[in-house]
């Protein structure tokens, strides 16, 4: 395929959008490398689209800048930009067919090609995307997955110095996502370009992302590597975003050994808090690092009753009670096999895996405690 033009870094300089009342980015500050495939991460409402739309030239924003490849884009129309925008919502032209809507960015007067070009051009992402037999088919007749590459293909099929991916699988079944998203990783690394792509979805900006950010009301939380925001996560709101089981967060307060005490006084782990005896604290882990049996070198051990079990393929969910709380493991399937409501069950847990934060204020989510 025929490289797209040199590629170009995105930065986001103090960007402020509001629309009437409502904040939609509040200072928001994002740098994404060149060549760098940045996933962007949040709830319905976060501010995923507008920042896209910021980047893009389609929302002009009340306060900041947008730079792009180290130039200020400040009255620099969407067209001159230089940017490739895929949709949520396809915007494809359904009356025409999957080649006229690739075809289309070619017919332009900014990225117009000779006509066998722009065919080799179309016939190259095409087949990259798998959809070479439907080109003569209209738009209208396709099944959403079918539009879905058409859609992506509109963005590739043209040189652009950045893609900016706006939830481009949300509307496939989990087996077409999945499938997708191998393909999105093998397009990535075939394009080498900046590549900033909107997702609600934590499997999407964990299996994708070289980086991945988190926004929330507007503000970017953390940005760091898929190692760096699952081991390290700066919040409660950015832990609880990654992992299914979500993660455990238990209300605790430091003891006078400087060790986690559960909020009822039912356990204390021996573990180090740097905090004032007193503070309460919040003591995260993930379902995944909890193992059924007794502790073994090193290993934390508590112990409660199974509340509830829940088969998961080959591994099973297992709710246990702990005191008032209630605390989610996976196990392989045999390790749970037999267990019943209320049998007493021990759970060991290395101390390197677990995470503390601060208590949630009612104003933002509790701050990770750095040891």
């Amino acid at each position: 395929m025929t490289p797209a033009s040199a590629s170009a870094s995105v930065a986001l300089r103090g960007v402020h959008k509001s629309y009437g009342r409502t904040t939609a980015l509040d200072g928001i500050e994002l740098d994404v490398a060149e060549g760098e495939f940045f996933c962007l991460l949040g709830p319905s409402g976060a501010g995923k689209t507008t920042t896209l739309k910021t980047i893009a030239g389609l929302e002009e924003p009340d306060a900041g800048t947008v730079e792009l490849g180290g130039r200020e884009m400040t009255g620099v129309e969407p067209y001159d930009r230089g940017v490739a925008m895929c949709f949520e919502s396809y915007a494809l032209y359904p009356h025409r067919s999957a080649y006229d809507n690739l075809a289309s960015p070619l017919r332009s007067p900014k990225y117009r090609l000779p006509g066998a070009e722009a065919r080799t051009r179309i016939h190259e992402v095409a087949e990259l995307l798998g959809i070479e037999r439907l080109l003569e088919r209209p738009v209208g007749a396709l099944s959403n997955g079918q539009r879905q590459r058409v859609a992506l293909g509109r963005v590739l099929v043209r040189p652009a110095r950045a893609f900016l991916l706006d939830e481009p699988l949300s509307h496939l079944d989990a087996k077409l996502r999945q499938a997708m998203r191998a393909e999105l990783k093998a397009i990535g690394d075939v394009r080498h370009t900046t590549t900033l792509y909107v997702t609600h979805d934590s499997v999407e900006a964990l299996a994708l992302g070289d980086r991945i950010g988190v926004i929330r009301d507007g503000r970017i939380t953390q940005t760091g590597t898929r190692e760096e925001i699952w081991h390290r996560p700066y919040d409660t709101f950015v832990a609880r975003a990654f992992g299914r089981p979500l993660i455990n967060l238990l209300p605790g307060t430091v003891t006078a050994e400087g060790h986690f005490g559960s909020a009822e006084g039912g356990f204390e782990l021996p573990v180090d808090v740097p905090a004032a005896p007193g503070t309460a604290v919040q003591l995260g882990v993930r379902p995944r690092d909890i193992t059924l049996g007794e502790a073994v070198g090193g290993a934390l051990e508590l112990t409660g009753t199974v509340y509830v079990t829940e088969v998961l393929g080959r591994a099973t969910e297992v709710t246990v009670r702990l005191g008032s709380r209630h605390l989610s493991l996976v196990a392989p399937r045999a390790a749970a096999a037999g267990l019943r409501v209320d049998d007493p069950v021990r759970l060991s847990v290395r101390p390197e895996s677990l995470l503390l934060f601060e208590a949630d204020r009612p104003e933002r989510p509790g701050r990770r405690i750095t040891p």
